[in-house]
Parts: C-alpha cells; structure tokens; sequence
C-alpha cells in the first residue's frame, strides 16, 4: 500500500509557531553550547573567560526554554506524529524523547558541575552562588566527565535527527521536514 504525502499547507498539519520558534531555538542554542563548550579552551584569557560565561549564560537561558518547551508540549503544542506510519512514529518519538532526556540531565549536569566546584553560575553577568557546599573533588570530575560525553550523545542524536528530516524531505518526499519550517519557506510548500 504506497504511503500518500499530506498536503501541509493545511495548518492542521503543521506545527505551531511557538513550537516551531521553540524548536529551532532549541537547535541553535544547543549547538552554540557544544561549540562554545569545544574551542574556549583554545584563546587564552579574556577571550576564554568570555566564552565560559557566555556558556553558563546560553545555559541559563536553554533551561527556561526547556522548561516553557515542555510546558508547551504537555498543554497545547500540535502533536503531528500520528501522521507518520508506525514505524517512523516510534523513532520519531524515541529521538525525541530521548534529545529531551539528554538534554535535562546535560543541563542538570552542567550546574551540578558548576556548583559542585564551589563556583558561581553567571547569567549576564549577574552571579547565581552555589546552593550546596563544595562537593568533592571526584565527583566534581565525575559531572565534568558526564557533562562532556552526553554534550557528544546530544549531537549524535541531533546529527541524526536532522539527517531523518532530510532524508523524508529529498528522498521520501513526504514533506515531513515542511512541517517544522515557517509558513512560507521553499521546503514547508
């Protein structure tokens, strides 16, 4: 039985603009954070210190947006996975879920690290102190280590993530991709 493409031009098949909007500042943030994350060892002080900061600040502002993202979904977000066949509804849903997953326990172990060490966290430039005492020194390395190998699983998954929607885009041509681009962009027709 051949699969129909939906036509997305019906509003009814596209996602929300705050979904759409939260998506795509998900994406960028998240990797703004792992190439921040990748290369602030690279410069040497002031430029290193600006990038930890910016950091912790990108931070910040990815755990609201994680927060109103989930928020969102849970009460009045356009759920479109139904549309799928079965089997790419369970790896749609599977990577999904699995990116939020990875993405709270990144940002929990970003603080965790970051107040572990007995260190302030900086949202520009405004100072948030640890609210526990100095955790010992293996555990402090423990978060780090964890911080850095999920920041790596986070971008393998989003990697593929991305490759999927491409692949339904220019092979499938079921348009799949369309329905998180903005009204009117070449690919959401």
């Amino acid at each position: 039985m051949p699969y129909s493409t939906p036509d997305i031009t019906d509003s009814l098949l596209r996602y929300d603009r705050p979904t759409i909007i939260l998506h795509w500042m998900t994406a960028f943030l998240v990797l703004l954070q792992f190439a921040l994350g990748e290369t602030w060892n690279w410069p040497t002080k002031p430029v290193h210190h600006l990038m930890v900061v910016a950091h912790l600040t990108v931070g910040i502002l990815l755990t609201a947006i994680m927060a109103f993202r989930i928020v969102w979904r849970l009460t009045k977000g356009r759920h479109l996975s139904d549309l799928l066949v079965p089997v790419d509804r369970v790896f749609a849903l599977g990577a999904e879920y699995t990116l939020y997953v990875l993405l709270l326990a990144e940002i929990l172990l970003g603080y965790l690290w970051r107040w572990g060490a007995g260190q302030t966290m900086s949202f520009f430039g405004f100072l948030i102190p640890s609210p526990f005492a100095r955790f010992p020194a293996e555990t402090v390395t423990w978060f780090q280590t964890l911080h850095y190998w999920n920041a790596w699983l986070i971008m393998g998954l989003a990697t593929g993530h991305g490759a999927a929607a491409l692949f339904h885009q220019f092979v499938l041509k079921d348009k799949v991709l369309g329905r998180m681009l903005p009204r009117g962009s070449s690919l959401s027709q």
